[in-house]
């Protein structure tokens, strides 16, 4: 005989017979049940371990070409670099050159996820449009972003405008791509099923189109957001557009002034700061539409 448990008075039982809505709210009733497995501490432990590890085995890697190389005032090791790095943290100067790089990025990156949502919502849905820019859109994602810079420093001179026109034409087709990817990969019977339940135009597009779109946007995010760092760190190293203290300016400073460690200080921060966008927004959304869509993958 089955004797009844706390289990059972959660979850009715699953019958081939029963009505399917009920039988999956049994389902989502015995998961909610179910005990955490992993504390949240351990589940932060698992996804930090693996970066830790990595970090650890760049730094190794580096120390190594260090010592082959035998000449640290050259190549500097991280014995040298890491105290460096530090040390213009304590001075403010990294902190104040950050600060206006990251503050250019956030901006440039902001036009350039308008611009790139706007034209690819445009796109991705107009036959005509399509065939005239689709090519274009692409072309322009594969050209490297600092052939622009001539043309942004005859448009606009020296200036805070030159930069963000750079980070637009580098951040944009990425994140246009990725919308009109998301939308074409959109299944025909999520459409055809929205059409029944009256979801035209408009509503079409924010019930149906977008949300289905999503995984492949924030793949765009991603590139967007790669690209736009590429774009502005290029513009800044290549061209003093102030004596504002900047990443970029910094380390065309320090080439100059042949000092390496200070040199490789500034290329781990921007290296620093890439890691930690992803892992703490661009990682972290990733993760969340890959769970609210059902989908597997790595943590």
């Amino acid at each position: 005989m089955h004797n009844p448990t706390e289990l059972d008075t959660l979850v009715p039982p699953i019958s081939l017979n029963g009505d399917l809505a009920t039988q999956i709210s049994g389902l989502d009733k015995l998961e909610q049940a179910l005990p955490e497995t992993k504390s949240r501490l351990a589940r932060t432990w698992a996804g930090l371990w693996p970066k830790l590890g990595a970090f650890a085995l760049f730094i190794g890697i580096w120390q190594l070409g260090a010592v082959v190389k035998g000449k640290e005032y050259i190549l500097p090791g991280p014995g040298l670099v890491i105290p460096r790095f530090f040390d213009d943290i304590a001075t403010g100067r990294m902190l104040d050159a950050a600060r206006t790089t990251m503050g250019r990025a956030f901006f440039g990156y902001s036009l350039a996820l308008v611009v790139g949502l706007v034209i690819g919502l445009a796109v991705a849905r107009n036959r005509i449009l399509r065939a005239a820019f689709g090519s274009m859109i692409t072309g322009l994602q594969t050209m490297p972003t600092i052939a622009w810079l001539p043309l942004a420093v005859l448009l606009f001179n020296a200036s805070e405008s030159a930069i963000n026109f750079v980070v637009v034409l580098g951040a944009a087709p990425a994140i246009a791509n990725g919308i009109i990817a998301g939308i074409d990969h959109t299944p025909p019977i999520l459409l055809r099923a929205g059409r029944v339940l009256g979801a035209r135009g408009f509503n079409a597009y924010r019930h149906v189109i977008l949300p289905a779109a999503l995984p492949g946007f924030v793949s765009g995010l991603k590139q967007g957001w790669a690209f736009a760092w590429r774009s502005l760190l290029a513009g800044e190293l290549l061209v003093a557009f102030s004596a504002k203290a900047s990443l970029g300016y910094d380390l065309t400073t320090n080439r100059e002034l042949s000092d390496a460690q200070g040199l490789l200080s500034m290329m781990l921060a921007i290296l620093i700061i890439g890691i930690v966008m992803d892992s703490l927004f661009f990682g972290r959304l990733d993760r969340a539409v890959r769970r609210r869509w059902g989908l597997g993958g790595p943590a």
